[in-house]
């Protein structure tokens, strides 16, 4: 099943700095980070992209994984009903990495995006950069969570059961946001436990100022295994997935985006379970970016409990094809969510709003 998420608005946001430790434990910092390159792209976004051997990108780092080895690029499994469909999108156009063109890495390396000392220095701490601070909707009703959710506002579509997979498809977007601490994203939640037991894996497109260093719309991955506590992380920003693919940068920006009564870009996430291996496989496109060993995981290692499609944002204002989906809104009177369901697209929806905004409507803002 395809879900067509089309239009998202950021929040209206303010700023503020972090301290930081010193300038030495920073540059010690990101040796760690950045491994020695086979070579370098610059890319036009002012990226630099460091095409890096696939045997000594930072998954292996991972105490679990110092012993794992590689042993195909692709998975084992594919299920059946990712052959079988065939969504039919005529109003899309094709997108790539702004990289691309300034070059490609070579067989053998993955295409890593260098860290650099402002992408720290924006950081809270060091062991925060590259880490989620807050959960996500499906764990917000717990109590002990309270507190560190309630600047995150989404809108999604759930579904809750027994899976070993989901789809998404995407409409590409750049919504605005004013703090470099907050965000504004559209992605795929694959969960599955509760409390400091949840174990999430998501994947989408998100503009973080805080992280990137600028509000352009990104590709973006992210994994927890503890309920968003210590083990948690963005992109290759600590270790933990696997990339097999020579071509996708993670965290890489994305272009061109969709404009309001003009030409309409998409993306599609992939995530399926390896059921003879066991790992969780994510597929870009029609491109195989890699997997999140079974081992990191507790209790997704053997499937997922919910599925969730939709958008997040964060507000720091100092004030299968599932048979049935529920959505999910805090505030519908400025973030909120419409269902919909078509011969072409399959299920869709639509989700945004007109940010901090008490009077706005969210219907003054959807694309018909």
């Amino acid at each position: 099943m395809h879900f067509v998420v089309v239009f998202m608005v950021a929040q209206i946001c303010n700023g503020g700095r972090s301290r930081f430790p010193s300038s030495i434990k920073v540059h010690r910092h990101l040796n760690l980070l950045n491994n020695a390159p086979v070579k370098s792209i610059k890319s036009p976004d002012g990226d630099t992209i460091d095409c890096v051997h696939i045997a000594h990108q930072p998954a292996f780092d991972h105490p679990i994984l110092k012993n794992h080895t590689i042993i195909k690029t692709r998975p084992s499994y594919h299920p059946d009903w990712i052959k079988d469909e065939n969504i039919n999108m005529n109003s899309s156009k094709s997108f790539t990495q702004l990289w691309h063109s300034n070059g490609k890495c070579p067989k053998g390396t993955i295409p890593i995006r260098r860290t650099k000392k402002e992408d720290m220095l924006r950081a809270s701490s060091l062991k925060s950069y590259g880490r989620k601070n807050s959960v996500s909707r499906q764990s917000s009703i717990d109590s002990e969570f309270e507190d560190v959710t309630k600047d995150h506002e989404y809108a999604t579509a759930r579904t809750d059961g027994l899976f070993y997979g989901a789809k998404a498809t995407f409409n590409l977007w750049n919504p605005k946001v004013q703090r470099q601490d907050e965000f504004s994203l559209g992605q795929l939640w694959i969960t599955r436990g509760s409390g400091s037991d949840l174990n999430t894996i998501e994947a989408g497109w998100q503009v973080y100022p805080g992280l990137y260093g600028d509000s352009s719309t990104r590709l973006f991955i992210f994994w927890t295994s503890d309920g968003y506590q210590k083990r948690k992380c963005y992109n290759l920003g600590c270790p933990g997935f696997i990339q097999t693919n020579n071509e996708i940068v993670l965290g890489g920006t994305l272009s061109p985006i969709s404009q309001v009564d003009g030409s309409q870009y998409e993306m599609t996430i992939l995530i399926w379970k390896d059921r003879k291996e066991g790992d969780w496989w994510m597929k870009f496109g029609e491109t195989v970016v890699g997997y999140w060993p079974a081992s990191l995981f507790t209790s997704l290692r053997e499937s997922a409990s919910t599925v969730e499609w939709g958008g997040e944002v964060v507000n720091l204002k100092s004030d299968g094809t599932p048979e049935s989906l529920q959505t999910y809104s805090p505030e519908n009177s400025c973030y909120d969510i419409v269902l919909g369901m078509n011969d072409n697209s399959g299920r869709w929806f639509y989700y945004g709003g007109p940010g901090r905004n008490p009077n706005g409507l969210l219907d003054d803002i959807l694309l018909e």
